[in-house]
């Protein structure tokens, strides 16, 4: 090899070993998500164009998230959880399971999203809204010949047997939700009866909050209880489904994200962090048929989404029920008087 060729060999050499200490830098990420696999997957694959980080994620519900970071907690193993609902990610944050992060956006989202950073004492923060009700399959209804259900209190009559699915609350944030919502509306007796007159209407408790929505849209069940935003999902690819936001008022839920605490890759889930609450990040739900309220005011509101100023919301009162003790024993009480029951 002449003097150029030895020259040029170095200089190929030294770029490679720059782009190899560059993508050694530039590190890992491990992501707990808890939405739907097909976000999950978009935002993965966006974050790592954008980053160049390589990101490891696994995907399950707001519960057996929590559920997981818990057990983890002398020697954690993810560095951000992401989507679910609030109440789960506000528990974290009181057992001290997640760690404090103030993100330069934090003024650049919506007041109910800086709040819900706000009562965690920091260690979580809102990523989307979502109005909590239930879908019913239009077909199936029809030839059951059936009336179309509006209330709560619908959803419990004796005609409807046989015809409800909603998740099992310890997996599934949005089922906690539900009950958490019930308790608000009614006093928490009268919720836990309505719960036990529901339970003989119940053919499934699922794992996933969305599934119930799934199963309406094809027909495996008349109706799912879930978020609105995941009910429109299958309407939207032309599933016949309705959804439908309850006669008396209902919940919604604060969709956010949070450090874990002892991240074995900081800066990587700051950068994260930083990334998922802007405008462009959050513009991908759509693109993934995920139709949530976005957290950053820039952030186009999906033409899809739930209209919120024409449900009926209740105040929920996150603090009180995304406390560790209140949820610890709403969930008891379920176990105790409605999963003993069987459906």
């Amino acid at each position: 090899m002449n003097v150029k060729g030895v020259a040029l060999a170095g200089v190929l050499a030294a770029m490679g070993g720059l782009a190899a200490a560059e993508a050694q830098a530039q590190g890992k990420l491990t992501l707990y998500c808890s939405v739907q696999e097909e976000w999950c997957q978009l935002m993965v694959n966006e974050f790592q164009k954008k980053t160049g980080i390589q990101v490891a994620m696994t995907r399950k519900s707001s519960g057996e998230t929590y559920a997981q970071i818990k057990a983890e907690a002398a020697n954690p193993k993810g560095d951000v959880w992401w989507g679910g609902t609030g109440d789960p990610h506000l528990q974290a944050a009181e057992e001290e399971l997640t760690m404090p992060y103030e993100s330069p956006l934090l003024k650049e989202l919506h007041p109910w999203a800086a709040a819900q950073h706000g009562i965690a004492g920091g260690r979580t923060v809102g990523i989307y809204l979502g109005a909590l009700g239930y879908g019913y399959n239009t077909e199936t209804l029809a030839k059951k010949n059936l009336p179309a259900p509006k209330c709560w209190a619908d959803l419990a009559k004796p005609e409807y047997k046989g015809e409800v699915q909603v998740a099992n609350p310890n997996a599934s944030g949005t089922a906690y939700t539900f009950i958490a919502t019930l308790v608000q509306l009614w006093g928490e007796d009268k919720a836990f009866a309505y719960l036990k007159q529901l339970n003989g209407n119940v053919n499934q408790y699922t794992k996933s909050g969305a599934a119930p929505a799934q199963a309406a849209g094809r027909g495996e069940t008349l109706i799912g209880i879930a978020f609105l935003h995941d009910v429109i999902t299958p309407a939207i690819k032309g599933l016949p489904v309705a959804a439908v936001p309850p006669c008396e008022g209902t919940g919604f839920e604060i969709g956010s994200m949070s450090i874990i605490d002892g991240a074995r890759n900081l800066e990587n889930a700051k950068k994260w962090y930083d990334w998922a609450l802007s405008a462009e990040a959050q513009a991908l739900g759509a693109q993934a048929a995920s139709y949530q309220n976005p957290s950053h005011r820039a952030a186009p509101i999906p033409a899809q989404a739930p209209k919120m100023d024409q449900i009926k919301l209740i105040d929920y009162d996150f603090k009180k029920f995304g406390s560790s003790d209140e949820r610890k024993r709403l969930l008891a009480r379920w176990d105790a008087e409605i999963k003993v029951l069987g459906n």
